[in-house]
């Protein structure tokens, strides 16, 4: 069976953007695929962040992977900074990017632009990424297209390696999801949704209220035109939510289409509204209960245990071909 590999950053709470481009697909990945699902919660401090409040997404968004459907018996979870072999050889492969290959992230441009001291974590976190991925010979990454690119540089050091060293690690490629791979904002959609964005009207966060859910939705962004058809270019937000729907209802663009053909703006909102609220609110009652659980930290010492054997393994390995220790 192929192994896929994912995680999703505690940088902030997750959105439905998170929850369509990520979880969703990985409900249904797990099914086909060996699935390790992580929280890499060491990239997270590349910028600045509350020790307390990391400390409680980190758990927060184990329980959210198993509210919206994550088995933990088809699939390995696991937290980054508690297996050390993710950094040790992410510096080895760091020795072995080049400068060019790591300036020209778009991510680390994009990033680099809104943070006044920027960190040298910033720049080569997208190796420790390449970590993440070559360490449990990942067959397949799914990500979102802004993300493509780090997998392709996980790519290029991967053969560069194996080619210097001999067969060492297997060749990763990107899953980009056909629906749903980019939830836009929705007050500006012609830009992704982020879980960390400073304006909360621009993202429905998982944990939202019904309130604050419909109050979004209902002010979201559209056109003056009053029609509804996807149309990415012209009318963004209209796409927007006909993607929102079309993820959640399990059906095509085209079925949403036909479905509000006849329909306003405001009937459009109202009913993406309602699928949203009553998805959300079945999410939340499982997260609650998952979080006053012990099960969490069982499935996180299980990932622990099993992810740390396969690590030690593959960095031992690492460490004879290069020529490092006394192994």
């Amino acid at each position: 069976m192929k192994r896929i590999l994912t995680g999703l950053q505690p940088s902030g709470e997750l959105t439905i953007g998170n929850l369509i481009g990520g979880i969703k697909q990985m409900v249904n990945y797990q099914e086909e695929y060996e699935s390790f699902m992580f929280v890499p919660d060491l990239h997270t401090i590349t910028v600045p962040q509350d020790p307390t409040l990391l400390k409680k997404r980190i758990k927060s968004i184990v329980a959210l992977y198993l509210a919206c459907g994550i088995d933990p018996k088809k699939n390995t979870i696991y937290i980054q900074s508690e297996n050390l072999y993710h950094a040790n050889l992410s510096w080895i492969l760091e020795c072995h990017t080049y400068m060019g290959e790591a300036n020209r992230m778009t991510q680390y441009k994009d990033k680099s632009k809104k943070v006044q001291n920027v960190s040298v974590g910033l720049l080569t976190y997208p190796i420790l990424m390449a970590a993440d991925i070559l360490m449990y010979d990942a067959d397949y990454v799914p990500v979102g297209i802004d993300q493509k690119q780090h997998v392709e540089l996980a790519r290029d050091i991967a053969l560069r390696f194996n080619k210097k060293y001999g067969d060492t690690f297997t060749i990763p490629e990107p899953l980009i999801p056909k629906i749903g791979a980019k939830i836009m904002k929705l007050q500006d959609p012609t830009k992704k949704m982020s879980k960390s964005d400073e304006n909360v009207k621009n993202s429905i966060f998982l944990l939202d209220t019904e309130e604050d859910i419909r109050k979004k939705i209902m002010s979201a962004v559209t056109d003056s035109e009053n029609k509804v058809y996807y149309d990415v270019e012209n009318k963004p937000g209209i796409a927007n939510l006909l993607t929102i729907y079309s993820a959640l209802a399990n059906i095509s663009i085209k079925e949403v289409e036909e479905k509000f053909k006849e329909a306003n703006y405001q009937t459009l909102k109202k009913e993406v509204a309602d699928l949203v609220v009553s998805t959300l609110l079945g999410i939340q009652k499982k997260y609650h209960t998952y979080m006053e659980s012990t099960l969490i930290d069982e499935i996180l010492d299980e990932g622990k245990r099993k992810t740390n054997k396969i690590a030690k393994e593959k960095y031992e390995d690492v460490l004879k071909k290069v020529g490092l220790g006394r192994i």
